[in-house]
């Protein structure tokens, strides 16, 4: 591969909001990665500022918000009970069961967990307004991977 044309990629890498980039050709194999940065941004511009809430991290690779409950303790995190898929409607392209903003109640249907064939409901354990949905539809999730932040 012409060195001209590696240094070419290298430099358009660079500039890209990409984190990995990997090139097989015949022989040839480049593989390169950048580190994800992570961006402090002050919480009034996230939250309202009368609250007081702490600092919160925003991942450029993920764009999505994380806020510890040790920083902010009428924020609370509404987590996987399993390894599964997430589903946030009972239907395909159906209206989610939540989302930013709703009102909650204890034992509400949030989202759906499947696990090897079976659709298990996930209800919510706290009343109170969902202020993020943490994962997209249809991804996968780990056990006591955080799925909605609540308060």
């Amino acid at each position: 591969m012409d060195i001209e044309i590696i240094k070419q990629l290298v430099s358009e890498f660079k500039e890209a909001d990409l984190t990995r980039l990997s090139l097989k050709c015949e022989q040839f194999e480049l593989n390169i990665e950048k580190e994800k940065e992570i961006i402090q941004v002050a919480s009034p511009q996230v939250v309202q500022p009368t609250m007081g809430y702490p600092t919160i991290a925003i991942n450029n690779e993920s764009d999505s918000l994380v806020i510890k409950k040790e920083d902010c303790p009428e924020i609370k995190h509404i987590t996987s009970p399993m390894v599964g898929t997430f589903y946030a409607s009972s239907t395909p392209g159906g209206a989610s069961f939540v989302t930013v903003g709703s009102k909650v109640k204890k034992g509400d249907v949030i989202c759906i967990i499947e696990a090897m064939k079976l659709m298990n409901e996930v209800e919510a354990e706290v009343e109170g307004e969902i202020v993020e949905v943490l994962v997209s539809n249809e991804q996968m999730v780990e056990y006591a991977q955080p799925l909605f932040v609540i308060k």
